[in-house]
């Protein structure tokens, strides 16, 4: 689903999740948690140095991190760190063949795959698209990939429509959502989704087109989705995100999501959702191409979300891609991290 959203807020959304499985769960289960708890970035820096020895992090219901380990030298490793081990049988380096391999047999629109730490899997999605040869397709892999690799049935039709924050239309029609105001310097921009600069360079706060918002938007997509717009005026920028009750909220700053972070979207489309994020480094098989590296999390989207902003507090995490489901039955949606997009165009948050 294409979400979207409006000028001068930011906020995202997610929905939805499968039932056909393949394969099985591994490890055994988390130790209690340490007395000095380790932060969700020390925890994934940590999984990033134990290398293959790891196969990721995320958190508990009380918000203690899990570093997941292949022996008992990491694990004592992740203890004196503060934080909790899991032993599980397969590490970095097993789950990142099951994706390369996913990638090259697999890369069907409709699709998404994405690590899933808890249970040491990789985790495939298929929407209600993928069926007869294009199913069995995907099944084939994971049956070669054995337990590596688990199937779930998505309900719906993942795509990138869907809804963000405030409202933005594009010149010549469409409607996208604001995700966050930044600047670099005295210049002011505003990001959205790539798969929503892709429309126009030109973007206005009303429907009716006479009140221009910003203009020369340009982004990347497919491959991420991100997208960046100067606007045409630094006193319609603020680092605040709507949260559709006549309030919003202050923006202080930007971090990487983690796997079990609470979250919240804002959209123009549903208004203001939450959630729970599920996976990183997320694949997603769009009609219009695949896009690499995305937040997965169970908050729902519209169409007319795109671009709209993900937060935890007053963090900024991501803009929304896209997803399926909807708020009314529920959904998945697909966030671009902002940290990347903050980096690639050398922008902060206002």
């Amino acid at each position: 689903m294409r979400l979207s959203g409006s000028p001068l807020r930011h906020v995202t959304a997610t929905a939805v999740a499968g039932v056909l499985v393949i394969g099985s769960l591994t490890g055994a289960p988390a130790q209690a948690a340490p007395e000095t708890a380790a932060s969700p970035d020390q925890a994934a820096k940590l999984a990033a140095t134990l290398g293959d020895r790891s196969a990721g992090t995320y958190a508990q219901a009380d918000g203690s991190m899990v570093v997941t380990v292949t022996d008992e030298a990491a694990a004592k490793k992740v203890r004196a760190a503060g934080a909790t081990p899991k032993l599980v049988t397969r590490g970095a380096d097993d789950l990142k063949r099951a994706t390369t391999e996913l990638d090259r047999s697999a890369r069907i629109p409709g699709t998404a795959w994405w690590t899933d730490p808890a249970t040491n899997q990789v985790v495939v999605s298929v929407d209600s698209t993928v069926t007869g040869a294009k199913l069995k397709r995907v099944e084939a892999v994971a049956e070669r990939l054995g337990g590596t690799v688990r199937v779930e049935r998505e309900s719906g039709v993942l795509s990138t429509r869907a809804a963000g924050g405030e409202a933005i239309y594009a010149e010549g029609g469409g409607r996208c959502s604001l995700g966050f105001n930044v600047r670099s310097g005295d210049t002011h921009y505003f990001l959205t989704a790539g798969h929503c600069t892709d429309i126009t360079g030109n973007w206005y706060a009303d429907s009716g087109q006479s009140a221009l918002l910003g203009t020369g938007g340009t982004g990347s997509f497919p491959g991420d989705d991100y997208g960046i717009v100067q606007h045409t005026a630094a006193s319609a920028a603020d680092g605040s995100v709507y949260l559709y009750d006549g309030t919003t909220r202050d923006i202080t700053g930007a971090a990487d999501a983690y796997v079990g972070q609470s979250v919240e979207r804002s959209g123009s489309t549903t208004g203001l959702h939450n959630g729970t994020v599920q996976a990183l480094d997320a694949t997603v098989n769009y009609a219009e191409g695949t896009v690499t590296g995305l937040v997965r999390t169970t908050v729902c989207a519209e169409p007319g979300d795109s671009g709209g902003a993900l937060v935890s507090g007053s963090t900024a995490l991501g803009l929304t891609s896209g997803g399926s489901g909807n708020c009314s039955t529920g959904g998945t949606t697909y966030f671009q991290p902002v940290t990347e997009a903050l980096s690639v165009y050398g922008v902060e948050i206002i």
